[in-house]
Formats: structure tokens, sequence, C-alpha cells
């Protein structure tokens, strides 16, 4: 049975109006399936807006080669713990800049921090790169 639509009756019904020269076959404007009908309920709860906030701060603060090299340096010293003057030419920038990427890497939680005199050193925060990893793969 063939029918003329109005195009306020739903934007499908109106393409197919006019892909057809605004004659519709009324079999074609059913409503598609729910998707409880066909598709299973998710396994487990999905990423919550707070943590994936905090993930994606982390995920950028490592996202920069530099900082993957710093971390890098860090976790190849004894007792994984580093002075900023040991990081600062092997990476060939300026202080201030390898200063920089540390903060970043401290605000995020990967590093730790100690002031002693005039330097700091740095430190793996234990733990914090194998909770990012598993973050990653349960997302």
């Amino acid at each position: 049975m063939n029918v003329d639509i109005e195009c306020g009756d739903s934007i499908d019904g109106c393409q197919l109006a006019w892909q057809n020269g605004g004659v519709v076959n009324v079999g074609l404007l059913q409503a598609p399936a729910v998707a409880a009908d066909c598709c299973p309920p998710p396994a487990r709860e999905a990423l919550a807006a707070d943590a994936a906030e905090k993930l994606a701060k982390t995920l950028k603060a490592i996202a920069d080669p530099d900082r993957l090299r710093l971390i890098s340096m860090v976790a190849a010293h004894d007792d994984a713990e580093a002075c900023v003057c040991d990081l600062t030419e092997p990476l060939g920038l300026s202080q201030p800049t390898v200063s920089h990427h540390l903060k970043v890497l401290v605000d995020a939680g990967i590093l730790s921090r100690d002031k002693r005199g005039t330097w700091a050193y740095y430190r793996l925060v234990p733990g914090a790169l194998d909770a990012l990893a598993q973050s990653v793969v349960t997302v």
C-alpha cells in the first residue's frame, strides 16, 4: 500500500519519501528494534567522569617523548631516584624545560620530589606506573 506522508512524521520517512518521489511503503516506516532486544547489557560499569578526567590528565603527562625519557632515566638510577642535575644534560634540554617536565610528572602522580639543599631529587611513585597500566587495560 502506498501513502503520502507529512515530513513532520519522521526524518527517516521524509528522506524515504523524497527518494521515492513522495510515495512511501507503510511497511518501511516501522520503528527500529529497541537496543535491549539485540544487544547484551554492559559486562562492567563504564568509566566515571571523574576517573576519566584523572586518567586523561595522567596519560597527557606521559604522552610527551621527553617525559617518557625522564621516567625511564629516573627508573634506571639506583633506587629509582635521580637528581635533576643528572637529568638535564642527557636530554639536551635547558634546565627550566626539564624542571617543567618533571613538575608535570609530579603533578600527575608519576614521580615524587624531594628537595635536598639546592638540588631536587625525583623518584618513581611506587606502583604508579602499574596502576596506570591497569587503568588503561580496564578502560
